[in-house]
């Protein structure tokens, strides 16, 4: 198991990527000497292979991004996960009405996606590999990383696809739970990694994905 002061020590000096935040002021708290408090918001450890993982203490985010059961009447049929930017909201669509809700961080204003795809894999504990474009603009650095707790997927990773051709966008843990509910991130949707971890079993391969920015999937 990870220790505590090893995953803060790996935060600290987790760099900019795909996948991963653009930098915001005064989402995470900031100690005394100016660093970033990140200890703050873990609280317990989930016993995951190969690999351990923090709890969020959810008491530090907005009631409404817990995750939840919720009246839903967009139409889709169960089964379906429902993203919508604006809202940073993920839906589980559950048919008789309902959907399963998390809260989510989605892509900074010019580098959210939308449309409608389908998971062609998932993944725990996924490596990552930055886009060319992100190497090239110098917002992540080449090579990527492996599997771990300082990987930006975070425990789980879902590849959204349209057809045979991989989206690069996500749906993936984070180190960073001061992210969900903002847009920040370089375009992937986010979730609380026991959050992702709860979806990625609940989803298939081949669940279609339909990601909406103002009430549409499409332009």
């Amino acid at each position: 198991m990870t220790t505590r002061r090893a995953l803060l020590a790996i935060l600290a000096g987790a760099p900019l990527a795909a996948c991963q935040s653009f930098q915001q002021a005064n989402l995470n708290p900031a100690l005394p000497g100016g660093e970033a408090d990140d200890s703050r918001w873990f609280i317990g450890t989930v016993k995951d292979e190969p690999f351990d993982y923090y709890t969020v203490d959810r008491s530090l985010l907005k009631p409404e991004l817990a995750r939840q059961t919720v009246a839903y009447t967009g139409g889709q049929r169960p089964g379906t996960v429902v993203v919508d930017v604006d809202q940073r909201y993920l839906y589980l669509v559950q048919g008789d009405g309902q959907a399963l809700r998390y809260g989510v961080g989605v892509g900074r204003r010019g580098y959210s996606w939308r449309g409608v795809a389908h998971i062609a894999r998932k993944a725990k504990w996924p490596s990552w590999n930055p886009t060319a474009t992100m190497v090239r603009l110098g917002r992540a650095p080449s090579g990527g990383r492996e599997a771990g707790l300082e990987n930006p997927l975070g425990a789980r990773a879902m590849y959204l696809y349209q057809g045979n051709r991989d989206t690069m966008f996500r749906i993936h843990g984070t180190t960073e739970p001061w992210s969900i509910g903002e847009q920040m991130s370089s375009g992937c949707i986010r979730m609380l990694n026991e959050d992702v971890a709860d979806l990625y079993e609940r989803v298939p391969v081949g669940a279609t994905v339909v990601v909406q920015r103002n009430g549409r999937d499409h332009v």
